[in-house]
């Protein structure tokens, strides 16, 4: 599988390291969207974006509710640049997974979010 968001030209991926909100867009299960400001975390190398979340967000639920096929968008806008990036998502408790998330995240907005890992 090719990996779309390494392939990138530099400048975009800056992009995705600046301080910028974005906004998730989730499909609920009745097919409406939901959209909402969070913080993402792009890791280039493994092809993926982050959003840090609880598991009983509505985000959360409506990926869970999409059994492995949830479409998601993330965007950023800053004046008249922006970045959209669009996948299957995935609610992922993995401690090592999160760790990273939590690491990364800081890195970008400055502030590490403080978690624990419930069943």
């Amino acid at each position: 599988m090719s990996n779309a968001i390494a392939a990138q030209p530099d400048s975009y991926l800056e992009f995705w390291d600046d301080y910028h909100l974005c906004a998730l867009a989730t499909i609920r299960p009745d097919g409406r969207p939901h959209v909402v400001p969070v913080g993402v975390t792009v890791d280039a190398a493994a092809g993926v974006a982050r959003v840090i979340t609880r598991k009983s967000s509505r985000k959360a639920a409506n990926i869970l509710a999409g059994g492995g096929k949830a479409r998601v968008v993330v965007c950023q806008v800053d004046g008249g640049r922006w970045a959209t990036l669009g996948g299957v998502a995935e609610v992922c408790a993995d401690e090592s997974t999160v760790d990273d998330a939590v690491a990364r995240y800081g890195q970008r907005y400055g502030r590490t979010p403080t978690w624990t890992l419930s069943v």
